[in-house]
This record gives structure tokens, C-alpha cells and sequence, in this order.
């Protein structure tokens, strides 16, 4: 029998890299292949991933490159595990009246990339949410790069866990009656810790 396959952490790249043959360079860049793929930052593919690159950038924490695997997407310094979800009224398909936001909240089973491993029950696997809603409803000027066409709201894991059991989405009328906080880019992290204190206070 083969030896198991070993986990390879992801390196970080700079964009600088390019196509090799055999280790000889060839002209396209990592970035071109970056630009080329991701530049849609309104379709639904890349908001998600985008967001969560916006909530890491505000928590100071995008040193490392983006987690696709586990049960959680960001880890802060001080081992909080945030959940965050996307959704916007713009896409960039044509419309024919804008979109109804809602996010995802749905448990599901955790995979450990590096041990090959589920958990046995489905569930929800970090300590809060971040639900980023691009708010902004002009086609003319949508601009996802912009962090004033953005809210951000916040609620622990433990309050949705109590207050929405097994669901699987909630839309955005729904997520503002449980109470989440209301935050802009930059002032994310204390309503991180704003809900967890509520936890704690419980």
C-alpha cells in the first residue's frame, strides 16, 4: 500500500510569478491569471470571497491567504472564529428589478483539510457571523471597492444557533429582527466583541 498523501499548506503568492516550461519562464503572470478570473466582483462567485477579504482587511488579519476548507473562514489573533456570509441588491447580470438579499446560514459537516476528516454532525463552526450586505442599488455607480456602499452586520453563532435552530437562509428583514449589530468598515472588530460580550451577558 502507498504512504497517505501528506497536507501542503498553501504559499502565498506575490502575482509576480509566471508560467514555466519545465522551469523555464514563460511570459503570463499569476496576476494576469488573477485579473483574468476575479475582476467580477459583483457576480456571486467572487462577492463572497470578496467580503470576506474586506472583513479580513478590517481585522488585520489577510497576512496568510484565504481558508477554503474549514468550517469557519477567519480566525482573528485571538482565536475568534468568524463565519462570513455576501449578499448584495446589484448583480452584475441584467436585472429586471433589484435582488432580495439573503444569506446562508446553514450547519454543515466541518472538513479538516489536514487530517482528511468530518465531524460527525452537521453544525455551525465559528464563534460569529459577519453578514456583509452591499447595499448600494445604482448600477451607475456600484463600486464593491468602495466600503461606504457596504454594512456590515454582526451576531454571534450562539444567538442564531437560539434563534433560528436548523434554518438554512434568513433574508436581510429577517436578519435585522434578531438584533445584529450594525457596523461599517473599520469598526468590525468591536462589534465582534460587542457580540460575544452579549454572549457572556446572556
Amino acid at each position: 500500500m502507498s504512504a497517505e498523501l501528506p497536507y501542503l499548506p498553501v504559499r502565498r503568492l506575490s502575482g509576480q510569478e509566471t508560467l514555466h516550461r519545465g522551469g523555464q519562464p514563460l511570459a503570463p503572470q499569476v496576476l494576469a491569471f488573477w485579473q483574468w478570473a476575479a475582476s467580477d466582483l459583483l457576480g456571486n462567485t467572487f462577492r463572497g470571497w470578496f467580503a470576506e477579504f474586506l472583513v479580513a482587511s478590517d481585522l488585520g488579519i489577510t497576512g496568510a491567504t484565504r481558508n477554503g476548507w474549514e468550517g469557519f473562514d477567519l480566525q482573528t489573533k485571538d482565536g475568534v472564529r468568524i463565519e462570513v456570509k455576501a449578499s448584495a441588491y446589484l448583480q452584475s447580470w441584467k436585472q429586471k428589478r433589484l435582488s432580495d438579499p439573503a444569506f446562508s446560514v446553514r450547519p454543515a459537516k466541518a472538513w479538516d483539510p489536514k487530517t482528511d476528516t468530518f465531524t460527525d454532525a452537521p453544525d455551525r463552526h465559528s464563534d460569529v457571523y459577519v453578514f456583509c450586505l452591499l447595499h448600494h442599488t445604482d448600477k451607475a455607480t456600484v463600486d464593491p471597492l468602495d466600503v461606504t456602499q457596504w454594512t456590515f452586520f454582526v451576531l454571534s453563532t450562539l444567538a442564531i444557533n437560539k434563534r433560528l435552530g436548523p434554518r438554512q437562509s434568513v433574508t436581510l428583514r429577517q436578519l435585522k429582527a434578531l438584533g445584529p449589530l450594525e457596523a461599517q468598515w473599520g469598526a468590525i472588530a468591536p462589534a465582534i466583541g460587542e457580540a460575544l460580550a452579549r454572549n457572556d451577558a446572556a
